[in-house]
């Protein structure tokens, strides 16, 4: 059996590393021989201690993630959020390898944001709207500034020492990065990306400019809501998998209009393949919704696997 230590898989993954894992797993979603089944959440006996289960399977390989927050590691000197994939031997079922990949999931996560925007974003976009300043931001701007001429970030979260600093290391790299109220932010944006554990959305529909893209990373379980739905019918709709965003993820507050097909919403996937067509013009806006997919996980587990032998 593989194993991957969290320290082992921190240092070999790489932003093109997880782009190209996520581009193949979002591919794979809409094959008719991969399998994505429905996303298990659970609590821990401390009530804000929760984890996720996300399993499935492709061609060549079959396993599952399961994600957690722990609210208090924090004070232990310990992120909180972990992540482990396991796959299984295809033949036997026994376990072929695990993973410990809390960092890898930021990248994994992050990459799916790029691979989105790569195709629908405009091909100028300079100015980010980032809403949160956690860890996953930080992964969430290095992403997209390899793939579009990011130089400025416009930081929407409450003020405090970690804001402070997430500004502060965006400016070390030598973007313009400041504080901004979520109005500003908006208006100003090319690309709106929300990275929080939102309840209720975070901006209006009204702030909104022609030709900005816009992505919700953080809601990825019942309740969660990050975009206003009034956004959504002056847009163009896509996420990561469409039977999963119904259920936890953004798309889930808009469920009836989709059932009945009064929206639609297009799986990124078949635009990586052109079956679908990406940005039709400049002044479109597009959104993309993102709960996270298993397959991802899966192929950031073989992509690693792969890294580390070519290493011996």
């Amino acid at each position: 059996m593989i194993y991957i230590s969290e320290e082992q898989s921190a240092a070999l993954v790489t932003h093109e590393l997880a782009y190209d894992a996520v581009c193949r797993a979002l591919v794979a979603a809409g094959s008719q021989h991969s399998r994505i089944f429905p996303a298990v959440l659970g609590r821990a006996h401390q009530a804000d201690n929760t984890f996720s289960v996300k399993s499935g399977s492709m061609e060549g390989l079959v396993g599952v993630k399961v994600g957690s927050f722990w609210s208090g590691n924090p004070a232990r000197g310990l992120p909180r959020h972990n992540s482990s994939i396991m796959l299984l031997d295809q033949d036997t079922g026994r376990l072929a390898a695990v993973i410990e990949a809390g960092r890898v999931n930021a990248y994994r996560t992050a990459a799916c944001d790029a691979v989105a925007a790569d195709h629908l974003a405009r091909a100028q976009s300079r100015v980010l709207a980032i809403f949160g300043a956690g860890n996953q931001a930080t992964f969430e701007v290095q992403a997209l500034a390899r793939i579009r001429p990011i130089d400025t970030v416009l930081v929407v979260a409450r003020p405090s020492p970690r804001r402070d600093a997430f500004i502060a290391n965006l400016r070390a790299t030598g973007l313009e990065a400041r504080a901004a109220l979520p109005e500003e932010a908006v208006r100003a944006a090319d690309i709106v990306v929300t990275a929080t554990p939102s309840r209720a959305p975070l901006f209006e529909a009204g702030w909104v400019r022609p030709g900005t893209h816009v992505a919700s990373m953080g809601s990825d379980a019942p309740g969660k809501q990050e975009l206003p739905t009034e956004l959504f019918a002056h847009a163009r709709l896509f996420c990561d998998l469409v039977a999963q965003s119904v259920q936890i993820g953004d798309f889930q507050h808009i469920r009836p209009q989709i059932d009945s097909g009064a929206l639609m919403v297009t799986p990124i996937g078949a635009v990586i393949e052109k079956q679908a067509p990406a940005r039709r013009s400049d002044g479109e806006i597009t959104v993309f919704d993102s709960s996270g997919i298993s397959l991802q996980d899966l192929c950031m587990a073989d992509a690693l696997i792969r890294a580390q032998a070519a290493q011996h």
